[in-house]
């Protein structure tokens, strides 16, 4: 039991850059834009968050303020190559990620050797006293909150405000959204900045929370898993975070496996959230009633107004 309750509590932790990143991206998809920079715009909210807090002993809610801008800036270039040069979204975020991917191996050559103090879990009165439950949900450190608090946010401005259904026009037609006088790039710069922002904290999460220090590379394809988590969820932030805990029950559980007696080769196991990444995406794309039911029509396609 105690066992059980240890890889569970670590799995919500484990969840949390990829809900932020994955939001981001969900949000950024529902106004047809596609965004495959995620990977590289979370390293570089990583590297900028620890490298500074490195420098200047910045608090933990100052370094993903920092990693959010940082994410920002990246989600900024693929803006304006992708949005108002028309370019190849994918083409652009793919690039964006290799960019990003570069940058922080090479601002992050001189930090490989250092460590942050990290953040302590919450101890929440009474709730983290509730067998099972407590030690999972009810200790945590305040950024797993945070995580669950977009999420509430991102689900209630999508499903209940007039900017969430002019975000959903937007994907579905911005043709008809620009001929009712909305400014088409002006609401996709926003989202994909948002998402840019989000992928940056879920980068800054990893780097001085999550494991305190700066490795090469550290993401090591979350960005990838939080794109395919929005495909996964059908474009719907509720399913979205529970994919988001699925898949980092996954990444868990190589980590557990050994002390729970299962005998299987190390590089099976590290390779099992990319396996489960290919499978769910198989699975899906299989069921071609759903994705036309929520699929934005404008996905990937360029506007000119």
């Amino acid at each position: 039991m105690l066992e059980m309750t240890a890889i569970l509590a670590t799995t919500v932790a484990a969840a949390t850059p990829l809900i932020f990143a994955g939001l981001g991206e969900l949000v950024a998809e529902r106004t047809g834009v596609i965004n495959l920079g995620v990977e590289g715009m979370m390293l570089v909210g990583a590297i900028a968050a620890f490298a500074l807090s490195v420098q200047f002993d910045l608090s933990v809610f100052t370094a993903l303020w920092v990693g959010a801008g940082a994410g920002m800036l990246m989600a900024l270039i693929f803006a304006f190559f992708s949005l108002s040069l028309s370019t190849n979204q994918s083409a652009c975020g793919l690039a964006l990620t290799i960019f990003g991917m570069g940058m922080s191996s090479f601002i992050g050559q001189n930090y490989v050797s250092q460590a942050l103090p990290g953040l302590q879990n919450m101890n929440v009165p009474v709730l983290s006293k509730i067998p099972f439950i407590g030690p999972i949900l009810f200790q945590q450190n305040y950024v797993v909150y945070l995580s669950l608090l977009a999420f509430v946010l991102v689900w209630w401005v999508l499903a209940k405000t007039r900017l969430g259904l002019l975000l959903k026009a937007v994907g579905e037609s911005p043709e008809s959204a620009h001929a009712m006088g909305y400014h088409v790039l002006a609401i996709r710069y926003g989202a994909v900045l948002f998402g840019g922002a989000m992928a940056g904290i879920g980068g800054a999460f990893l780097s001085t929370v999550y494991t305190p220090m700066w490795i090469e590379n550290m993401v090591a394809g979350r960005g990838w898993i939080a794109i395919a988590l929005v495909v996964f969820a059908a474009w719907k932030p509720a399913r979205l975070l529970l994919g988001a805990y699925l898949f980092g029950g996954v990444t868990i559980l190589q980590l557990h496996a050994q002390a729970l007696g299962i005998n299987v080769p190390t590089e099976f196991l590290a390779a099992l959230p990319y396996v489960a990444t290919i499978l769910v995406l198989v699975l899906i794309s299989r069921d071609k009633k759903l994705l036309k039911m929520n699929l934005p029509a404008s996905l990937g396609k360029t506007f000119l107004p």
